[in-house]
């Protein structure tokens, strides 16, 4: 994952994202990456728990 760090409080699922960070372009050009999770990733919860997380912006 870049720049997203996410943990299991009891039943709360806490990202954090510094947004003052930037990855470059996104592949069609047209924003700026900040965040991502690089797919699909299982939470550290139950079975079957996934999150698929994108942060971007305009140039």
């Amino acid at each position: 994952m870049k720049n997203v760090d996410m943990k299991v409080e009891g039943t709360t699922l806490v990202i954090k994202v510094d947004l003052t960070k930037e990855f470059g372009p996104s592949s069609s050009g047209k924003t700026i990456i900040i965040a991502s999770s690089e797919g699909n990733q299982t939470i550290d919860y139950k079975d079957g728990y996934k999150i698929g997380i994108n942060v971007y912006k305009k140039p």
